[in-house]
């Protein structure tokens, strides 16, 4: 009987002894900037060559250069040639864009990895991480609203562009504002599409536990169908834009 009970108490005391043998690599790495970690999380906000977002990712690691990633991006594309202009409010109401017909919300949605280039040699050192993204692409449509003079009732009226009140929404004359944020959340209309992303991310942080970072990268979104932001100008399907991210959150 008492030979039954060293086994599985050896094999504890084994499973303890590696357990602590990992931890302090695992700090020993830490302390030289080595980046090593079971699970990543991190929120980022981005500024576009055409517009800004938000984004959260979660990271797990595979190997120890290697993670897994999945990451949802919500951002804002706008055209190129938008231009605001002040209406009739100029003082008390919000400037407008000539001919804007929709706002565009890209959310995407997708799996990829991280790979690390080069770690930090130190806590005061910067680790370099390669990152790919791919995967769908839902485009929210919302339309835009001004603000106009109803010369037929008297008044004022919000439109957006229609076959109905066309000759109303380019009427410079009769624009009294912007419609504001509050309009049109309502009529949202999606487009369904796919993208794919490239960048690189510089970590920054000190300490290993936390991330703090600057990305820089390139991404490509394609949809099926055109999509309508600005009047007089090509309804684009592809959007090709780069971006830089400010990165913070938590590793464990």
């Amino acid at each position: 009987m008492p030979h039954r009970h060293k086994a599985p108490r050896k094999r504890n005391e084994r499973k303890k002894e590696l357990k602590k043998q990992k931890i302090n690599e695992l700090v020993r790495q830490a302390e030289e900037g080595v980046l090593v970690y079971q699970k990543q999380s991190v929120f980022g906000i981005q500024l576009r060559t055409n517009g800004y977002g938000i984004f959260y990712e979660m990271a797990k690691m595979k190997t120890n250069r290697k993670s897994e990633v999945f990451r949802i991006d919500l951002t804002e594309s706008k055209h190129v040639r938008e231009e605001k202009l002040f209406g009739n409010a100029f003082i008390f109401g919000n400037p407008y864009i000539f001919g804007k017909r929709n706002y565009f919300y890209p959310l995407t949605l997708g799996y990829g990895q991280q790979y690390i280039f080069g770690q930090k040699g130190n806590k005061n050192g910067v680790a370099v991480t390669g990152i790919w993204n791919a995967g769908i692409s839902l485009g929210l449509l919302r339309p835009y609203y001004i603000r106009v003079d109803d010369l037929q009732n008297g008044g004022e009226k919000y439109i957006k562009y229609s076959v109905e009140d066309s000759i109303d929404f380019v009427d410079k004359s009769i624009v009294i504002a912007g419609g504001g944020l509050g309009k049109g959340w309502g009529e949202i209309k999606v487009k369904p599409g796919a993208f794919a992303k490239v960048g690189m991310r510089f970590d920054y942080g000190r300490y290993n536990e936390t991330v703090s970072a600057l990305e820089i990268g390139m991404s490509l979104e394609a949809y099926g169908s055109k999509i309508p932001i600005l009047l007089y100008q090509k309804e684009p399907q592809m959007f090709f834009q780069g971006y830089v991210a400010i990165v913070f959150g938590k590793r464990k």
